[in-house]
């Protein structure tokens, strides 16, 4: 019983170093998304706080005249 007990407790610890290093990679990939998801989400919109009132202000003094 005890040469069992020590297989199924191997099989067990086997299963949760498998499920650690799954959870790692999962961990990891969702780090990269966020960080991706930051550049190409909320990095141009810091750049159109900076754009759109350069923007205006072109149209504005373009149609200054009229």
């Amino acid at each position: 019983m005890d040469d069992e007990l020590r297989q199924r407790l191997d099989a067990q610890d086997a299963t949760l170093n498998n499920i650690n290093a799954s959870l790692n990679r999962i961990r990891a990939y969702f780090k990269w998304t966020f960080i991706i998801m930051i550049a190409v989400i909320v990095l141009p919109l810091i750049g159109m706080l900076f754009a759109i009132p350069s923007i205006l202000s072109a149209y504005s003094s373009m149609y200054s005249g009229f």
